[in-house]
């Protein structure tokens, strides 16, 4: 969202996070209409590890 509308600051960043959040929230509702059971739960959650902890480059 934030690249294809060129957002610039915070609020409206912000808002872009929200956006995408909502989107994937609506994404995960609709998978587990369709399944019938709930796709989050404790058996898959994953650990961090070191390389988790930092974010890669980006090309400019």
């Amino acid at each position: 969202i934030h690249r294809t509308e060129d957002s610039q600051g915070i609020p409206k960043l912000k808002e872009d996070a929200r956006a995408g959040g909502k989107i994937a929230g609506n994404a995960r509702k609709q998978l587990e209409k369709k399944l019938g059971k709930s796709v989050v739960s404790q058996k898959r959650f994953i650990e961090k590890t070191e390389n988790d902890l930092t974010l890669p480059e980006i090309e400019k």
